[in-house]
């Protein structure tokens, strides 16, 4: 009673007529989409906003004291 794997799931199957599935295979080789990038790592994103944010504050504590201030 099992059907065929291609008539379990259609949703990996191409719908676009030949030209159109040209189209965008033609899209996506040019300009920003044909550029290979590294994958996004967020916990080094997150890393750098937080070496940012201790320079500006220590930065900040340091201005005071030599201006004179403190």
């Amino acid at each position: 009673m099992t059907e065929p794997q291609s008539e379990q799931d259609r949703s990996y199957q191409n719908n676009l007529r030949p030209e159109d599935q040209k189209k965008v295979d033609e899209f996506l080789s040019r300009g920003v989409n044909s550029v290979e990038r590294k994958p996004f790592r967020p916990i080094r994103l997150l890393l750098l906003l937080m070496a940012v944010v201790i320079g500006f504050s220590l930065f900040s504590q340091y201005i005071p004291r030599w201006a004179g201030i403190y």
